[in-house]
């Protein structure tokens, strides 16, 4: 069914979740009001940077203006207070699709300080107090101004609460992600076969969105288009204009956004000519990769999984002569977590890296990543219906390599090998994966 279909469902669920929110603090409030953020400029400016939504107001409009406001009084109907100056500098298209217009009572106001004449009448209707109403949001001046109380702003009990309930997707959620991974499927598709061009970082990435038919604006993060040595750089945020000399292999890391949800995968691609111990590594980590999501099930540790991934990635090493110690050994020594430092995922939704990954309880405790393994995302424990990322990582990092080369554990390493592969980067593959009652839905091995 389309999202369409479940977004009805979808709002009922959170007009339960902000109720419930609501019991759960010290001092009451009776509504919520969520602001979607207001522009910000460049210092001595009159530019701004693309505006995103604050998420908790994405969590229920896919509205992508600032200075939108709604109103969350529970066992009433949603209030959306749309915002439509009359500008004629910048355009102000206030269209609501029909599906989204049937669950809010709207009022369409010129400007966001009109917002506090209608508050008041609505709350007085339902003899709801202005000290009464928490708000969430940045712009907590907005808030001043039209007279909430300082007190209620973002009271840290209710974001514990929303923050925790974020991880566990509703049908309409999963249906957005769905079609965000269809989408970037593809970009993929077209920037391998850019790469087998022999095109540059700038010609694949312009074909990737060309293919999503997307601005570079309109991506949930800057794309890493990484060729050879590149791809080490984990965040790698540049794209050479000029094609690579002897370009081996590619690293694409590029998602796209459907209704505010992102999609976020990564594949690595070789030329036959690479080095073939790396096409090796490669063939073994697509197999890895492919392991890790199979071992997903609800009350299983994402820790485990994390754990999982550097066992592979012990067993690449030993297997492919990268190094002459056992993966046993190379594990105990921590010499897998050089080939991979991050952690082998996140969670995801209206943010790349989803909030609540180190939530262990809606009362906002948190649950820190082991002193081994720092870089990790989340913590909690894997349950039906959260979303989140599976990415085991194989880099050769100078950064990281030039430290071991004179330490106990780099006796270990096949230092000639290592420098012939240092020029090629690394291996990074990343899909999006739901979990289902009895296992896991691959959001990202679909056909197109």
């Amino acid at each position: 069914m389309s999202h369409t279909h479940h977004y009805p469902e979808h709002i009922e669920r959170l007009r339960s979740i902000y109720s419930l929110s609501l019991s759960r603090t010290t001092r009451p409030f009776s509504a919520i009001m969520i602001h979607s953020g207001s522009e910000t400029f460049y210092y001595g400016d009159d530019q701004s940077p693309p505006f995103r939504p604050y998420a908790h107001f994405a969590h229920w409009l896919p509205v992508n203006h600032a200075n939108q406001v709604l109103l969350v009084i529970p066992n009433n109907v949603p209030v959306f207070f749309q915002i439509c100056p009359s500008d004629f500098w910048h355009e102000q298209d206030s269209t609501l699709p029909s599906w989204v217009e049937e669950e809010f009572e709207t009022y369409t106001l010129g400007s966001s300080a009109q917002v506090a004449d209608e508050l008041h009448n609505i709350l007085g209707k339902a003899g709801i107090a202005f000290d009464d109403v928490a708000f969430l949001g940045e712009n907590t001046q907005y808030a001043d101004a039209i007279g909430l109380s300082a007190s209620a702003f973002n009271p840290p009990t209710i974001l514990s609460y929303l923050d925790y309930h974020r991880a566990y997707k509703s049908e309409y959620e999963i249906a957005c992600m769905r079609k965000a991974n269809r989408i970037a499927l593809q970009g993929h598709q077209a920037a391998r076969h850019t790469f087998l061009e022999n095109g540059s970082e700038y010609d694949i990435h312009m074909a990737y969105l060309q293919a999503c038919e997307i601005l570079e604006e309109e991506c949930p993060y800057t794309n890493i288009v990484a060729l050879n040595e590149k791809a080490a750089i984990l965040h790698y945020q540049n794209k050479r204009r000029k094609p690579v000399t002897d370009s081996q292999v590619l690293l694409i890391d590029a998602g796209c956004r459907f209704n505010g949800y992102c999609s976020d995968i990564t594949r690595t691609h070789a030329h036959e000519s690479a080095h073939p111990v790396f096409q090796s590594i490669l063939e073994s980590m697509q197999v890895l990769q492919s392991e890790l999501v199979s071992l997903i099930r609800p009350g299983r540790e994402y820790l485990s999984i994390h754990e999982s991934a550097l066992k592979g990635i012990a067993n690449i090493l030993a297997d492919s002569t990268l190094s002459s110690g056992s993966a046993e050994n190379i594990l105990e020594t921590g010499l897998a977590s050089i080939f991979m430092p991050h952690g082998v995922g996140h969670l995801l939704g209206l943010q790349v890296h989803d909030v609540g990954g180190r939530q262990v309880n809606p009362l906002g405790e948190i649950k820190p990543p082991p002193h081994q393994h720092p870089a990790l995302r989340t913590t909690r424990p894997i349950e039906t219906d959260q979303v989140f990322t599976i990415e085991p990582g194989f880099y050769f990092i100078p950064q990281l390599l030039d430290a071991e080369r004179s330490s106990t554990r780099g006796q270990l390493l096949n230092w000639n090998l290592i420098d012939a592969l240092i020029p090629l980067g690394g291996i990074r593959i990343e899909d999006n994966v739901r979990v289902t009652k009895t296992g896991v839905e691959n959001l990202t091995r679909v056909l197109l």
